[in-house]
């Protein structure tokens, strides 16, 4: 018996000097500067959703201010329990039919402190999952610039889970995941031009055409409550997009200096564009302009961040600030469409823009894991890009009608018109931003003007 107790002892510490000794050889293998440098970056890209708050929170009217930033502060906290249940296994798993990962790394199973070699081989896999993550967290939060103002909370939360499932999940693994059907076409995202940016856009253009256009749009002024807030949004986002952009280099190195370098410049020249067209255009230079054409600048240089140089960096922020603001002043103005925040104007046609520039401007001389562009000989890389912004516009636009129509066969997406009126602060979340506050609106119903005029937090006027 005694002998039975001590060989179980001894086997079960041999078990445990073998799991120290594979530690210890799994940790010799992670780069304590690097893990810094990606714990550091998932840090800034988390800070850009909260500053994509202020940004869209600035721009609407003060009655639905907290309505926008709880739809961006909640999704860091449904995305990150969907990211470790789900979420991360579809867009980085083994790979399935060049389509979607496998769920062997169902919550986060077999995501531990080792390196995982195919996407980074110096930093715990961990950190990899959690960097990408922020980016999860993002997307669908663009989305709610579009739709800002007018879609029912409970159909917003359901969407953007289903949404995350279902269309950017695969599509990370498409142009990212190892033998994603993009990705082995040969076409170069670095940081998110098609996965974040077109995507995003692109679902929040088809999301504002499906609930319709806000409650006097085109026929009164919906003018932005506090662009203070939208500047402070905006310099945090340029802040933050230096981990979005450096440090998907995944590695402190050379690469991600760079990356870091071009995020700047064309930010810069973007803001300098979209100002100066402005001010031709209109005959004054306005600061929601130049924090607009900052943020053109930044979506337009996330693809290209990794493969091209500051000089095409600068050509590029020049574009992209100029095409965004022509999208954004002119296309939307034309069309008619409610795109209430613009979320398609910078994000949906910066993203294009700048997965087409990553077609002309990128060079190996940068990153030779890339590819060169147009510009340096190589037309099939601008091919490859084409390709992969047509798919992605197609399967976010499909995507997203179907999602929503699912969505509305449960629960209304859009808010009534009395609600509407209201403002969404008070009627979805029961509370407004600013206590001295005087709304007026106009109600149809007795018992809603009851239930306003019983508010004990702010004075209303109902006419």
């Amino acid at each position: 018996m005694k002998s039975k107790r001590m060989v179980s002892i001894l086997t079960l510490l041999l078990l445990l000097a073998m799991s120290e000794a594979a530690f210890a050889a799994d940790s010799s293998a992670i780069d304590s500067g690097d893990t810094t440098f990606i714990i550091i970056a998932s840090a800034l890209v988390m800070l850009m959703t909260p500053g994509l708050a202020l940004f869209y929170g600035g721009m609407v009217r003060r009655k639905n201010v907290l309505s926008t930033f709880m739809q961006s502060f909640i999704l860091i906290a449904v995305i990150s329990v969907q990211w470790v249940l789900i979420g991360y296994t579809l867009a980085f798993g083994p790979d399935k039919g060049h389509l979607i990962g496998g769920l062997t790394w169902l919550g986060f199973n077999g995501v531990g402190m080792s390196p995982n070699p195919d996407y980074a081989g110096t930093i715990p896999h961990q950190i990899f999952a959690m960097f990408q993550l922020m980016f999860a967290i993002i997307t669908p939060a663009l989305i709610t610039g579009s739709i800002a103002e007018r879609m029912r909370f409970p159909a917003f939360l359901a969407f953007a889970v289903i949404w995350a499932t279902f269309i950017y999940d695969p599509l990370a693994h498409w142009v990212w995941g190892v033998d994603g059907w993009i990705r082995n076409l040969g076409a170069l995202d670095f940081a998110g031009g098609t996965v974040v940016h077109i995507s995003s856009g692109v679902s929040g253009l088809i999301a504002a055409l499906v609930l319709g256009k806000r409650k006097g749009y085109g026929k009164e002024p919906l003018l932005p409550h506090h662009l203070p807030m939208t500047v402070l949004g905006a310099a945090l986002l340029w802040f933050g997009w230096f981990g979005f952009n450096a440090g998907s280099a995944l590695s402190a190195n050379g690469l991600a200096t760079n990356a870091f370098v071009v995020t700047n410049t064309s930010a810069a020249a973007a803001a300098i564009a979209w100002m100066f067209a402005e001010w031709l255009h209109h005959g004054k230079p306005t600061v929601l302009g130049a924090a607009s054409g900052a943020v053109a600048g930044l979506v337009a240089i996330t693809p290209a961040s990794g493969f091209v140089t500051p000089l095409a960096a600068i050509i590029i922020g020049l574009v992209g600030g100029v095409v965004c603001y022509l999208g954004v002043s002119v296309l939307k103005a034309k069309l008619g469409y409610d795109d209430s925040l613009d979320a398609f104007g910078c994000h949906g046609i910066g993203g294009t823009w700048g997965a087409i520039a990553t077609g002309l401007f990128a060079t190996t001389t940068i990153n030779s894991g890339g590819a060169d562009g147009l510009f340096y000989g190589n037309p099939a890389l601008l091919k490859a890009q084409l390709i992969s912004v047509v798919a992605t516009y197609a399967f976010a636009a499909v995507g997203t009608v179907v999602i929503l129509k699912v969505v509305a066969l449960f629960t209304p997406l859009r808010v009534t018109t009395e609600e509407e009126l209201t403002g969404l602060d008070l009627t979805m979340h029961g509370e407004e931003a600013y206590r001295d506050a005087v709304m007026t609106v106009s109600v149809s119903r007795g018992r809603l003007k009851e239930r306003i005029a019983d508010s004990k937090s702010v004075p209303v006027h109902i006419s």
